[in-house]
């Protein structure tokens, strides 16, 4: 990993991300509200990490929140962007063309389960989380794709408890929360959970697709 505090690249044209964002809004990826909050928002994943990714993994990307903003405010990262759905994959694919990132980053339209059993396993510094699943199924989908002391972030509803997560849950895939935290952004607070990578996450994770939903651990 690099030292933190990287600046966004030159090509890095807020005006354009926001246009795209705005139409992936009009598309349904995008809840509502003003993409320039939303943006805002993204930026509490980076203000939860201590140094820049070399590997990173976007659970869920949708959108194209947080992976684009952290991707372009992160110029010397590569990026894994998983997408089960056709459709959003493909308007990623081209919106990584459009901001001239499609060299560093990747859009897998795969089912996460099936992605955490390919080469990224045990290969990625930092796993990011919006919008993709509750906690259980969540940690389950991330925790193999972790190096040893890797960071997973997930945006949590407002309000919400660190009991969200199970201590024991999460020490059968080898994860701990380390810390709840409410981030102060310009587009107005946001929650975020940070859980480390304590220990190899057990072959037998995940389960087959749609097992870790259907059967959360916790």
């Amino acid at each position: 990993m690099t030292e933190f505090g990287a600046q966004p690249s030159s090509s890095y044209e807020p005006a354009v991300l926001e246009a795209l964002l705005n139409e992936a809004r009009r598309f349904g990826f995008l809840g509502p509200g003003p993409v320039t909050a939303q943006m805002e928002r993204s930026l509490a994943f980076a203000k939860m990490v201590t140094a820049v990714p070399q590997i990173a993994v976007d659970l869920g990307s949708g959108g194209g929140l947080p992976g684009l903003v952290l991707a372009l405010t992160w110029p010397s990262s590569r990026w894994v962007f998983v997408e089960s759905n056709q459709r959003r994959a493909a308007w990623l694919k081209s919106a990584l063309e459009t901001l001239g990132s499609a060299s560093r980053v990747d859009v897998l339209c795969d089912r996460a389960e099936n992605v955490a059993r390919t080469a990224l396993r045990g290969a990625s510094d930092l796993v990011t989380a919006r919008s993709f699943a509750p906690p259980a199924p969540t940690a389950e989908c991330a925790a193999p794709l972790l190096k040893l002391g890797a960071l997973l972030l997930v945006a949590e509803p407002p309000g919400s408890l660190p009991s969200r997560w199970s201590v024991a849950g999460l020490a059968e895939l080898g994860l701990a929360l380390q810390r709840t935290q409410v981030v102060d952004t310009g587009g107005g607070p946001t929650t975020i959970s940070g859980l480390v990578a304590t220990s190899p996450c057990p072959p037998r994770y995940p389960r087959r697709v749609g097992v870790p939903f259907k059967r959360p651990l916790f």
